[in-house]
């Protein structure tokens, strides 16, 4: 019964969205009519609405706002113009899917899926309009590269805490997990990204539609190539020096306290905002009042993507509360397969039913710690399969999913053609290079 519950939410949202009704007002409605049908009290449905909003916005608010200001500055100063041109011209038109492939793939290992895509879409957006080509086929591959390190590659929130879960039984070395992973995401990344958007090259998207291109250069002069790769690329190296300092500074110490604290994403894209401001807004002689009308600009058009985002996190909340993580697990546990494949089925019907890659891989590491604490099977590949299965599907329940379409103006049907099979695409294929690393580890 759970199921078709579930399942006829996802058709009566999808309706909705095809009657052209706001996400952001149906998955609200839908997420209270399927808490009522799964047995949730009215009491229950509103404290799941109170921290479905206050556990999305807490997560991904300042991100996506800071971003969106910095994309907006980097757009209207011509720094994101120069960054795109030098790329077109050291790549060429011919290459340019690999050049977002490697940016993605190399700001997705330090950064969250959430920061990396809002430092990057502005970019995306340049390159397309710049080099006339469809905008799938760059946002594609960026995209692809960010997913596969985020639930491939430590440290990333998702493989972290599986590793912590398994730690309690079984030792598992995180670099083996990261050493293996790359290994995987590298054919991965390449099939779910230039391939597939080459597949999707004929999709068409207005590309005046987004908020971030809808007006026209009025600056004649570019920035420097240095400041504006510099400034753009800010947040990820105050990332990475975090990454460097957690594992190389000794603990207690004010210079690692102040490198963890200026490299948390939302304050490392605030100095970004911040530095942005000063060189491409103040130093060329502009007001701060040029500044502050990019920032509202920036800001009013995310409004609506924000209350979207926060919407689907209020529809996963409604069913991560009425225990349908525990229902599938329990339900899971009753298949006989491999080790592995069961690992990774366990935590795509949980990605397919919840949403939330990071709660079906966290719940699903608790169904499976019991084989990895046996010893029958690597717990590094364990990790894997279990993070491979968590980007499995995503669909109108993942706060993903509406980000990828709102942001690239997308209508449901393509963002489930593009986005969707992306993600399934790296499941799959993220499943297939662990079978074959455990033939031969």
């Amino acid at each position: 019964m759970t199921f078709l519950i579930i399942i006829l939410a996802i058709g009566l949202q999808i309706f909705l969205t095809y009657k052209k009704v706001s996400p952001f007002l149906s998955l609200l409605i839908v997420a209270v009519l399927m808490g009522f049908c799964l047995g949730l009290q009215p009491a229950d449905i509103l404290k799941s609405i109170k921290a479905g909003v206050g556990n999305t916005l807490g997560d991904v608010a300042l991100i996506i706002c800071f971003g969106a200001i910095l994309g907006k500055i980097l757009e209207a100063s011509g720094a994101a113009e120069q960054i795109s041109s030098t790329l077109i011209k050291s790549f060429g038109e011919k290459y340019i899917q690999w050049a977002m492939l490697v940016t993605g793939f190399l700001i997705g290992i330090p950064l969250y899926y959430n920061a990396g895509f809002m430092i990057l879409v502005p970019l995306v957006f340049s390159i397309a309009r710049r080099a006339n080509l469809p905008l799938l086929y760059i946002a594609i591959p960026m995209a692809a590269s960010l997913s596969t390190t985020h639930c491939f590659l430590p440290p990333h929130p998702g493989p972290v805490n599986i590793i912590g879960i398994f730690d309690r039984t079984t030792k598992t070395d995180v670099g083996k997990v990261l050493k293996y992973g790359i290994l995987i995401a590298i054919p991965v990344v390449i099939i779910a990204g230039p391939l597939l958007g080459r597949l999707l090259k004929k999709i068409k998207v207005d590309v005046s539609s987004s908020f971030l291109s809808n007006e026209s250069k009025t600056v004649k002069e570019l920035p420097a190539k240095f400041p504006s790769f510099f400034i753009g690329l800010l947040p990820v190296l105050l990332i990475t020096m975090t990454i460097i300092a957690d594992n190389y500074m000794a603990d207690g110490t004010v210079i690692k306290k102040i490198i963890l604290f200026i490299g948390d994403s939302t304050i490392a894209l605030l100095l970004a905002v911040l530095t942005a401001v000063w060189y491409f807004v103040l130093k060329p002689g502009r007001s701060m009042t040029v500044a502050m009308n990019w920032l509202n600009e920036a800001v009013s058009g995310i409004a609506i993507i924000l209350l979207i985002i926060t919407a689907g996190g209020v529809f996963k909340q409604v069913l991560q509360d009425s225990g349908t993580d525990k229902y599938i697990a329990s339900f899971s546990s009753k298949l006989h397969m491999p080790p592995l494949i069961f690992a990774w089925a366990v935590t795509a019907l949980l990605r397919v039913a919840i949403g939330s890659a990071t709660v079906a891989g966290i719940t699903a590491a608790g169904v499976v710690s019991p084989l990895v604490a046996s010893g029958v099977v690597s717990p590094e590949l364990m990790v894997l399969a279990v993070g491979t299965g968590s980007v499995f599907g995503s669909h109108i329940n993942d706060s993903g999913f509406w980000m990828f379409k709102e942001f690239f103006g997308l209508s449901l049907k393509q963002t489930f053609l593009s986005w969707t099979m992306m993600e399934t695409i790296i499941s799959i294929l993220g499943l297939i290079g662990v079978l074959i690393l455990d033939m031969f580890i």
